[in-house]
């Protein structure tokens, strides 16, 4: 039975899971050590993977990917990673293919494959975590991934002209809003508990089913599957975002307001890792 690697790179933690078929046989989460960068990164894949067998590897990393160069472009949470050459120095320290993509295009893959998208495509994957990304299935099964592979940066849509600077230079994105990492900063409480508090929700689900809205509008899919750490709130979150997406919706529109939490949890992205890794047949 063919083996793969699935990898989740992440700016709050990282993962890794074998697979025998499609069926996990050993997993690792580990927190990331941001300062650490894609050195230290490499060396706890190394470390952990060393006593594994595979024959391929699918990787999701947390930021944009230039799918041409197999290259990680960039992370605005970690330092460290701009340009640089994942896949290539993953199949030299692992000795077998590498494929990869972005963390949210593998989710939204995982999810339309294997979890909450099945039967309901085209799909709309976004994932509320350290940042916010987002990711386009087609009603083929295909990510959507634009002319030069930078579809679905919805995190980086502008929610708010006169807000506050995202990490990104521009100012009141969505990721800037709504991502676990500014959230933190902002109100010096952890997601976990800031979710516990329903003042605070009614006015965080402003922003959320703003950036939601736009990505329905434009897209029109089918459902919409929420994953990523700040998911996890299960309908201390949902409830309330539904409601207010329902309520700035364009009265005309038709579109489905089907949104939905991750099916695979905090695994959508090893599972589409290995979607990955299949549609490409690696072999070694």
């Amino acid at each position: 039975m063919d083996s793969t690697l699935a990898i989740d790179i992440g700016g709050t933690k990282m993962g890794l899971a074998l697979f025998e078929g499609e069926r996990i046989s050993a997993r690792v989460t580990r927190a990331t050590n941001r300062e650490g960068g894609p050195e230290w990164m490499l060396g706890q894949i190394e470390e952990i993977a060393r006593g594994w067998k595979f024959d391929r590897c699918g990787v999701g990393f947390g930021g944009p990917v230039g799918l041409d160069r197999r290259r990680a472009a960039l992370s605005t949470q970690v330092p460290g990673w701009s340009d640089f050459p994942l896949a290539e120095r993953l199949e030299a320290m692992l000795g077998v293919p590498v494929v990869m993509d972005n963390d949210a295009n593998a989710g939204a893959l995982g999810e339309a494959c294997y979890g909450a998208g099945r039967g309901a495509l085209p799909l709309l994957y976004v994932t509320l975590s350290t940042g916010i990304g987002g990711g386009i299935v087609l009603a083929n099964q295909e990510v959507y991934r634009g002319a030069d592979s930078w579809a679905g940066e919805i995190g980086h849509i502008t929610l708010r002209p006169d807000g506050p600077e995202c990490l990104c230079g521009a100012r009141g994105c969505f990721e800037r809003m709504c991502s676990g990492l500014w959230l933190e900063r902002d109100y010096g409480k952890s997601p976990r508990e800031l979710f516990e508090d329903p003042e605070f929700v009614s006015r965080y689900v402003i922003d959320a089913a703003q950036g939601l809205k736009a990505g329905i509008m434009l897209l029109n899919p089918a459902r919409v599957v929420i994953g990523g750490g700040i998911a996890q709130a299960g309908e201390h979150l949902f409830a309330p975002l539904r409601a207010e997406l329902t309520r700035q919706m364009t009265a005309w529109s038709q579109a489905r307001l089907d949104v939905v939490p991750a099916a695979l949890g905090n695994d959508s992205v090893l599972w589409g890792a290995l979607a990955l890794a299949a549609r490409d047949n690696l072999h070694i």
